[in-house]
Order: C-alpha cells, then structure tokens, then sequence
C-alpha cells in the first residue's frame, strides 16, 4: 500500500496547544461511527480535545440521519470531544467554528479553493468534499459535552462513489487532478486548527469566528431557498448574526434570521 493508503498514528502531528487541551488521538481500523465511539469516551471522563479517527466506518452518520460514506483509507473520518462552558443555544456556533477549522485546513494543506455552504457543508466547485455534525449532551440542564464530527473525502476516485453521490460529491484528489493529499497531514492540521480557533471563541466569543467564516462562505451574496418542517422560503444570504443564524433578505427587502433547517443555493 502506499503512504496515502494507511494512516498511522506516528504521523499525526498536533502543533503546540493553544488552548491547553489534553486529549489523546485514538487511531481505529473500522467502527461503525466515530461518533459513537467518542460519546463511549466522553461518557467515561475523556479530556477535551480527545480524537477518534478511523479508517473505516460502516455507519458513519451526517445531519438530519443521512449515512456517510465513509470508504476505508481513502478520508479523514473524526470525531473530536469539547467541553465548552456554554449555554446550549450557542453550541450551533461550534459547527461554523469546525467549519472554519477544517475549510483553513483542506486550503493550507491540500491547496483547493473549499467553500462553506452554511452551516457545516465544504463545498469545491458546487459539489460537497466535507461535512460537520455537531452533537451535544446535558445533564440536569448542564452541557457536558459536544462531539464534533468530521468526515472529509480526501482520497476518494470516482468509481468509490455509489451511484446515488454521484456529481454531489467530490474529493480533494479529484480536485487535485488525480493527486492525492497526505491524510495524516490533513487531520493533524485540522486538529490544530480547531484547536487554535477553538481558543480563540473561548477568549474573544463567536465574532471573529463570524468574520472567519463569512470570508470562506459560498452562501453569502446568494439566493438560497430554505426548507423547513413549516415550508419553504427563499431570500438573500447577506451574513450571520450574533449567534451564527444565517440572516436571509426577502423580495421585500425585510431581513429575518435562520437558525436551522436545510438550504440550497439557487
């Protein structure tokens, strides 16, 4: 196999904690979820910044449900543990922080143009190379912890997507023109991008962390149709507000703000 074939956990480099995370990385062949792994450490104590990453998932879940085709040793299949001292309504702002992370990552490392389509897709040229699902845990009313997980398609051919992902879905080697990025590089590069973005919100709150990701946006300047459970909308992305909600402009130059739901750009 080749070095893009395997990921070993010797070349996963963290670079120096920013925010004095402790967590270890654990490297697994196939689980079912990394999601369901890390909450499995989290429940029993494992430190913030702890990371699962495998090379294989036979259940790997996106938002709302979906599966996540998570081929083996051709992505970056993460999940990582956060115990932000937070209210539970500001936890939405760390799925755009990930966002941020990874989208900084995939440019510095891979050298393709990733886009984020609000709130956790990455986009490169309109077909989607990247998902975020953040999921939290309370307790008595507390956060406990949130999860993030991350999947990204670095080394996928074609022919590795079923039929149904076929034109939604790309991967860094295919935008590469065929050459395939160095997978250990990638993820330690996320996580210490996450890291250091992470202490960042901790220190100065969710606006720079706003400006960040309205700069790497596709979805701001564009007409986007909202779906939700009570219909569709549409309207102008024109920014974020304080709390990471998607600000859309309607026909009436009325502007309102989406905190959830499914977009697409039109």
């Amino acid at each position: 196999m080749s070095n893009y074939d395997t990921l070993l956990l010797a070349h996963l480099r963290r670079e120096p904690s920013a925010s004095g995370w402790t967590g270890g990385l654990q490297l697994l062949e196939t689980v079912v979820s990394t999601q369901e792994e890390a909450k499995r450490l989290a429940e029993d104590g494992a430190p913030e910044g702890t990371a699962v990453i495998a090379e294989e998932q036979t259940g790997g879940r996106g938002r709302m449900g979906r599966k996540w085709h998570s081929p083996r040793g051709k992505g970056i299949w993460m999940s990582v543990i956060l115990r932000p001292k937070l209210p539970l309504h500001s936890t939405p702002q760390l799925t755009l922080l990930a966002g941020v992370a990874v989208c900084r990552a995939i440019r510095r490392v891979a050298g393709v143009g990733a886009g984020i389509k609000w709130p956790n897709d990455l986009l490169v040229s309109g077909r989607k190379v990247c998902g975020i699902l953040l999921e939290s845990s309370m307790n008595e009313g507390q956060l406990q912890y949130c999860i993030a997980g991350i999947g990204i398609d670095a080394n996928l051919a074609e022919d590795d997507y079923p039929d149904f992902l076929k034109g939604i879905g790309t991967s860094l080697m295919i935008e590469r023109g065929g050459a395939p990025v160095d997978r250990a590089e990638l993820a330690g590069t996320v996580l210490s991008e996450l890291e250091l973005l992470y202490s960042l919100y901790l220190e100065q709150g969710f606006r720079p962390i706003g400006m960040l990701w309205e700069s790497l946006s596709v979805t701001l300047g564009r007409q986007v149709a909202l779906n939700t459970a009570q219909g569709r909308s549409e309207g102008k992305a024109v920014g974020l507000d304080s709390d990471g909600g998607l600000l859309l402009e309607n026909h009436h130059g009325q502007i309102f703000s989406v905190c959830s739901g499914e977009i697409e750009m039109i």
